[in-house]
């Protein structure tokens, strides 16, 4: 009875990561940005800040949910693997961090910058240029790679596996179906970069 209890919690949990992330991506996707921006008209330039807001007022909730679930640690981690561990943590925020501040526009990712822009002539949904400076010569997407690395050197308890298997598949197919936006942007100059830098793991 206590198994199928344990079960029916980790299924519970996967089935509020996967609605997340469906949620997450699809708000974003093109097809609902296009009819987003038809129908907000200049008003879209706000759209990017409610989409951030909605994802953080929704993310807490279920991180307190998730983490309240499951108290059993089953990875305890001790000298070597500990400063194993920490170097991993301490590598991929450093490594996210940096990509988010330097290699990213961090005003257009939290909405900022679409709101100044908003009243100038030129369309906000306009291309910019691709850059490939920094991480992004080594790898394509250096936060999601970031991120994968972050969570697994955070697992600890049975939640910790499910939750991270969810999130690193998610990360995976959303950024397959970001490499597809991103050739519709670019073009042939994407598709040139894709054969010459990798997309998650760098120097491969």
């Amino acid at each position: 009875m206590e198994e199928n209890s344990l079960f029916m919690k980790y299924l519970l949990i996967v089935f509020l990561w996967t609605g997340y992330c469906a949620l997450h991506s699809f708000l974003i996707s093109t097809g609902f940005t296009n009819l987003m921006i038809r129908l907000l008209k200049h008003w879209y330039a706000y759209y990017r800040v409610f989409y951030v807001l909605l994802s953080f007022i929704l993310l807490v909730p279920l991180i307190n949910f998730t983490v309240q679930s499951d108290q059993n640690i089953i990875i305890a981690y001790s000298y070597p693997m500990s400063v194993i561990r920490s170097i991993l943590t301490w590598g991929s925020l450093i490594m996210f961090a940096w990509a988010f501040f330097f290699n990213y526009d961090a005003l257009s990712f939290f909405g900022i910058r679409q709101i100044l822009n908003r009243r100038k002539t030129k369309n906000i949904s306009q291309p910019g240029e691709l850059k490939r400076n920094g991480l992004l010569g080594i790898v394509r997407h250096p936060m999601y790679f970031a991120l994968i690395i972050y969570l697994w050197s955070q697992t600890s308890r049975v939640v910790d596996i499910v939750v991270n298997l969810v999130l690193t598949l998610y990360i995976i197919i959303g950024t397959r179906l970001e490499e597809k936006k991103l050739i519709l942007e670019f073009g042939e100059t994407y598709v040139r970069y894709q054969k010459e830098v990798p997309m998650l793991i760098p120097f491969t």
